[in-house]
């Protein structure tokens, strides 16, 4: 039987660095899913604070964190002690792509025409 990806959905609240449209449609995808995540205001901040928690994403797989560029959340996680491994680990970019193409990867995306 196939683990299902543990999702981490990050708002970037405080850095303001990703289309408010984009978070919106991705955040109301997710929930409208019914699909199981996790939604935290802003990665940088825990990253900044060494939040324990993300040790504890760092040592689930999968998991696909939907954040910003890919380098950016590896060193993030890197910074706060708790480095991302190299396999099982999928990040999904919500700067350059949209969130069509985010609901498709992350696999909640409904039908529209149903």
């Amino acid at each position: 039987m196939k683990t299902q990806p543990r999702i981490v959905y990050c708002h970037c609240a405080y850095a303001q660095v990703v289309p408010a449209d984009v978070k919106q449609d991705v955040l109301r995808r997710l929930t409208e899913s019914g699909t199981s995540f996790d939604a935290v205001a802003d990665l940088c901040e825990m990253a900044a604070r060494r939040d324990p928690w993300l040790a504890g994403v760092a040592c689930q797989e999968p998991t696909q964190i939907v954040a910003c560029y890919p380098r950016a959340v590896k060193w993030l996680f890197s910074s706060a002690g708790a480095p991302l491994p190299e396999r099982g680990i999928r990040i999904l970019n919500m700067r350059t792509e949209s969130a069509e193409t985010i609901a498709a990867a992350l696999g909640t995306a409904a039908d529209e025409d149903a």
